[in-house]
């Protein structure tokens, strides 16, 4: 059997989570029109009677503002210096720029095969794509240089047969019927974070962290409280909303996911609190599991 672990790398927004679903056709990583929507390293497996596919969806690689942004790019570039495939994902309907040349220098200093994909293609005229595959290879030695639609799934196939030619033989790192390396409250956190990225304001979202405090049981369904932290009190009557309709609607959205991804009926509550600061606080990010807690000797 072939094995390999393939890093999802590129600018915010290029559809690396997007991707990422498509391959697996399952939803294991969240996404939304917002940039840097993917936090940590999310892992993602795709095994079939041939090889084994371990697919590494990393944080949109970004000028930093925080230390939780820092902390950000260290993942995706942790990511690029230890597998053994790269996918470097371009958004064709944006120009190349200083944070595309940002990634092709720490790609430029790997040696492992690094795939150009081509992502939206199918937002632009094919003569334009043509441009941007000529263009594109006289930047770097891609050894493969695929066009696709992460969202409509064009190419995905050709994706993965390509893939697996560049695949040594190996050994299977998990069990066959695996598709993600994440615990299920991490998943939950992740759906919950995603439907308020999608219903609030541009001010929120990336001010906004989940934990689930408590799962249990109640009346013989899965009862989950999950707090949500802001950093200010203003955002906090944002994600509330008027009467609490805002709220209610985050957990009517994530409820559907979360019964989808679990199988069951579930009660959901959702609590708000105010962290200040928190995307600065190294204390804050380790517990929320941004940053690893280093255990001395």
């Amino acid at each position: 059997m072939k094995s390999g672990f393939i890093a999802l790398v590129g600018r915010p927004n290029a559809g690396k989570s997007t991707l990422m679903n498509n391959l697996l056709q399952q939803k294991i990583a969240i996404i939304s029109p917002k940039a840097q929507t993917t936090r940590n390293q999310i892992r993602g497996i795709l095994t079939d009677d041939d090889a084994q596919m371990i697919f590494i969806d990393t944080p949109g690689i970004h000028k930093p503002q925080h230390a939780l942004g820092q902390q950000m790019n260290k993942e995706a570039i942790n990511a690029i210096s230890s597998v053994d495939m790269i996918y470097f994902l371009v958004d064709a309907t944006q120009e190349f720029g200083k944070g595309d040349q940002f990634v092709l220098d720490i790609l430029a200093k790997q040696k492992m095969p690094v795939f150009l994909l081509l992502n939206k293609i199918d937002l632009i005229s094919k003569e334009k794509v043509m441009d941007l595959l000529l263009s594109y290879a006289k930047l770097y030695d891609f050894k493969e240089i695929i066009p696709i639609s992460a969202k409509e799934g064009f190419n995905v196939d050709e994706l993965l047969a390509t893939t697996k030619n560049y695949l040594e033989d190996g050994i299977m790192y998990y069990p066959k019927d695996q598709v993600c390396d994440y615990p299920e409250q991490f998943i939950i956190c992740e759906l919950i974070r995603e439907k308020i990225l999608y219903l609030t304001e541009e001010e929120v979202p990336h001010s906004i962290a989940v934990v689930i405090e408590r799962m249990g049981r109640k009346k013989g369904r899965l009862l989950i409280n999950a707090m949500i932290l802001v950093e200010r009190d203003s955002q906090k009557g944002i994600i509330i909303g008027k009467q609490g309709k805002m709220i209610k609607q985050i957990g009517i959205d994530a409820r559907k996911d979360i019964e989808g991804l679990l199988g069951e009926p579930i009660y959901l509550e959702l609590f708000v609190r105010v962290e200040k600061n928190w995307r600065n606080r190294t204390s804050k990010l380790q517990q929320l599991g941004y940053i690893p807690i280093d255990i001395e000797d």
